[in-house]
């Protein structure tokens, strides 16, 4: 099989490659240049896409003996990456540009690139595994090692692209790849991992964003109406954050605050009391499916963050919409963030969350 091995220039993906060709596979490494203006030198661990990174992944390539080749995608993640990003924390909304990343460029435009060149898969060192159903079905599973697991940022993957995805080191713990790393003689075998949103390496999301979208202050309100503070982008603030908040006057009771709501179109940040954070119920647009989508109600596992607990709930599918019922309430639930749902380790899909809200049971009725 004729593969495209995506090598950041860290070690995930160089495992992942050496893997590939262990497999008897044809391999050919990519390296996807993703910013307009990279830099060229890694200044954190936070960071990636930079010059050096594209000179390791063509270093392990060399060492693997295999074809090398850096296509540039910068304007496709810029708009379909950075400006949807931008464009979501604008109205309010939290997203997470890793999701987005995976289903717009990773196994889109990658993938389609590999396919209209020969190729017949595409190849990542995401945490996360491949399990091929008795009828020749390929399901995303859960990856072996629980503190690395991807499954959940790859949860916008349908079943076409699952069928040319390979994820080579879902059966293996991190640690192992970098002595596996080693091994190989890969001078990145203790590289650190990138971490956070590749394209705000400095990790100052609130002064990336201020920069982009510029300075627009506006209250702080409670509950009530009543100004407690004041802000200077309500795009800055998130549901469920508490630190940064600034406010002018404590509350009543003494009780610390967070943001329960953000309201954009009013410049407006709305804090109160943990016990407004507690929800039961979420709905979701833009359903993605790994398989065939859900039939009436089933049980679930549902998982709100990308290394968040995974949560016991019920959940449906609307023509294109997901509603999610949870056996308890939880907190932090923002619009723009992604729920993926689960059966066991295996992913059944995802949706983008535009609600959230506690839905108490109704009283039993009075005999008489």
């Amino acid at each position: 099989m004729r593969v495209v091995a995506a090598m950041s220039g860290g070690v995930d993906s160089a495992v992942a490659a050496a893997r590939m060709l262990d497999a008897g596979h044809e391999v050919v490494g990519v390296h996807l240049a993703l910013s307009q203006s990279a830099a060229t030198l890694r200044e954190s661990a936070r960071g990636c896409c930079t010059i050096e990174d594209a000179g390791d992944a063509r270093r392990v390539a060399d060492v693997l003996g295999i074809p090398f080749y850096v296509w540039d995608m910068a304007a496709r993640f810029n708009r379909d990456v950075v400006e949807d990003f931008t464009r979501e924390y604008a109205a309010g909304r939290t997203p997470n540009p890793c999701l987005r990343c995976n289903e717009k460029i990773k196994f889109a435009a990658l993938l389609d690139k590999a396919v209209a060149l020969g190729f017949d898969a595409v190849a990542t060192g995401h945490y996360a595994q491949i399990v091929e159903t008795a009828d020749g079905r390929r399901e995303l599973h859960r990856a072996v090692d629980a503190a690395k697991d991807q499954s959940y940022v790859l949860g916008v993957l349908d079943a076409d692209q699952l069928a040319r995805a390979f994820f080579p080191l879902g059966d293996t713990e991190k640690p192992r790849i970098r002595e596996e790393a080693a091994e190989r003689g890969f001078f990145i075998a203790k590289k650190p991992d990138s971490h956070d949103i590749c394209f705000i390496p400095d990790g100052d999301t609130r002064g990336w964003l201020t920069r982009r979208l510029g300075e627009a202050p506006g209250d702080i309100v409670d509950t009530a109406g009543a100004v407690v503070g004041h802000h200077e982008g309500a795009y800055a603030y998130t549901v469920g954050q508490r630190r940064g908040l600034g406010l002018s006057r404590p509350a009543a009771d003494g009780q610390p605050r967070y943001v329960v709501e953000v309201r954009a179109a009013a410049n407006e940040v709305v804090v109160g009391t943990a016990d407004l954070l507690g929800v039961n119920a979420i709905s979701g647009d833009h359903a993605r499916w790994c398989g065939p989508p859900p039939e009436g109600i089933v049980r679930v596992g549902a998982q709100v963050r990308a290394h968040g607990e995974e949560f016991a709930a019920t959940a449906w599918a609307e023509e294109g919409r997901v509603e999610v019922r949870l056996d308890d309430r939880i907190r932090g639930v923002a619009p723009g963030q992604s729920v993926v749902l689960y059966d066991g380790t295996r992913v059944i899909g995802s949706a983008t969350i535009t609600a959230s809200r506690l839905e108490r049971a109704p009283a039993a009725a009075h005999a008489d």
